[in-house]
């Protein structure tokens, strides 16, 4: 026999040579377990949550005044002040040059050069000039809502062909209901298996160059241009007073932790910015908006000029236009099949007609066997009493016995005597819309659904309360594809 410290190299020779086991390239991705809970949401995981349905007047927030957000008339002034003709402006708490640079329709640049600023820091009670109507015309319109001179864009980071290449097809498949999720700059393994998907059922894009031949004709642009209008601010809620971050690019803000007291206060869970509603709106990363429109300002306003993916729209303001959901017909039946906890198939007629990604709100939700398709809540509320979910567990019995018996563990109580509500809107933790899902044969809705997230971008990495979770903008498409009463089956692969 060959000595300890001999034999070694054999065992690592085996371990290198050994064969390692094949991956079938239709295999979904092992859903990524949530390492971390969705921002204000840390201990509202733990209760039960219940949906409700929302008042259709209170889906929208009541647009901007412009004429109140025009700036503001200039204090009375000092002979000094007169004689240069800059008003003056007082700092207050919550004030940051962007802001205050917005407001008089001016730059930032503009206050720090007339101020002798050598930074954006500024401290309350600090007095600032303010350039006059003279140099405000040569900068920017005088309303704060109007269009930046830089929302042109024209100096945007251009994409290399190779990369408009990918996102043509990732357009196109997006388009044709085969998505990967929110579109990025570098498609990866998920937008590959999508893509082996549609080529496997599609026999006129069988190989990569049929693909892409398909995809650009259908998608000959790219990217297109969309100008935010004013009544996209029905969605979007109202800038806050938030200081410049120095460690960012110039004009970025500060990002502010949501607490859970902001969404239970708020009357509409709208979204935080016109990034947010642009990115949503065409099926984007908001990073990937941000690469595009690198010159935009950090508040864009009304007529900004945004670089968008060719994706046919999430147009919220028509997103319940009826019917939601479609008629069945018996000639042409639609299935449904959750893949491996991360995929949502739909098939019409036994063909697969959409592929969708998604996530479990927790990761000890699952199903099996053959569920029910039910109806669709518009607007959805989540309500709770914050009752824990989950019951105290029984304590073990001792292990040589006992004849004291053991206390049954006390059930927990709701904290609250009358429900709390988390309001309607896109950043609902269940987004637009939720699909009540009942067990095979039954029609009494379980306490999760098919829904939407206000986390696009991290629902895979995240974890929240709902249950089902895709994209927005997809369970809008998936709503209007499932007719009540479709089955919907569980498979692991």
């Amino acid at each position: 026999m060959l000595p300890r410290f001999a034999r070694l190299p054999l065992v690592l020779a085996a371990i290198v040579l050994a064969p390692m086991p094949l991956v079938a390239q239709t295999t979904p991705s092992k859903p990524v377990t949530p390492t971390r809970i969705e921002p204000g949401l840390e201990n509202a995981v733990k209760w039960k949550w219940r949906v409700a349905p929302s008042d259709p007047k209170d889906w929208g927030l009541e647009l901007p005044d412009l004429a109140r957000m025009a700036p503001a008339a200039a204090p009375v002034r000092s002979p000094l002040q007169e004689q240069s003709g800059d008003p003056l402006y007082e700092v207050k708490r919550g004030d940051a040059l962007i802001l205050i640079a917005k407001r008089f329709g001016v730059t930032v640049t503009q206050i720090k050069e007339l101020n002798g600023l050598k930074s954006d820091t500024i401290r309350i009670g600090q007095t600032l000039k303010i350039p006059a109507a003279a140099q405000r015309s040569v900068a920017t319109p005088s309303s704060p809502q109007l269009q930046d001179a830089s929302s042109t864009n024209a100096q945007a980071l251009e994409p290399t062909a190779p990369e408009l290449e990918g996102v043509r097809l990732q357009v196109f498949l997006d388009r044709e209901l085969f998505s990967a999720g929110p579109i990025t700059g570098q498609p990866g393994p998920a937008f590959q298996r999508v893509k082996f998907l549609y080529q496997s059922t599609h026999e006129d894009a069988k190989d990569d160059a049929s693909l892409a031949a398909k995809a650009l004709a259908a998608v000959p642009n790219v990217l297109t241009h969309y100008p935010l209008k004013l009544e996209d601010f029905r969605f979007i809620a109202p800038p806050k007073a938030q200081t410049v971050d120095p460690k960012r690019p110039a004009g970025a803000l500060k990002q502010i932790p949501t607490s859970y007291e902001q969404l239970t206060g708020s009357p509409m869970l709208a979204y935080r910015s016109s990034w947010e509603f642009v990115a949503e709106r065409f099926h984007c990363q908001e990073s990937y908006l941000r690469q595009l429109n690198s010159r935009l300002p950090a508040m864009p306003g009304i007529g900004a000029a945004f670089r968008v993916p060719n994706v046919i729209p999430f147009e919220i303001e028509k997103a319940f236009d009826e019917p939601l959901q479609p008629q069945a017909d018996p000639q042409n039946p639609v299935t449904a099949a959750v893949i491996g906890r991360s995929q949502l198939n739909i098939y019409r007629g036994g063909a697969l007609v959409a592929v969708l990604p998604m996530s479990p709100a927790r990761p000890d939700l699952y199903g099996r066997g053959s569920w029910t398709i039910l109806d669709a809540v518009p607007r959805p509320r989540l309500a709770t009493f914050e009752e824990e979910w989950k019951q105290p567990a029984a304590k073990p019995a001792p292990l040589y016995g006992s004849s004291t018996p053991q206390p049954a563990p006390t059930p927990l109580k709701p904290r609250l005597s009358s429900e709390q509500y988390l309001a309607a809107g896109p950043r609902n933790p269940a987004g637009i819309l939720w699909i009540n899902l009942a067990k095979s044969n039954s029609a009494e809705p379980l306490p999760y659904g098919l829904t939407g997230t206000s986390i696009p971008d991290q629902m895979t990495t995240q974890e929240s309360i709902g249950g089902l979770r895709l994209a927005n903008w997809d369970i809008a498409r998936a709503a209007r594809l499932l007719p009540s009463g479709t089955s919907l089956e569980w498979r692991q692969k």
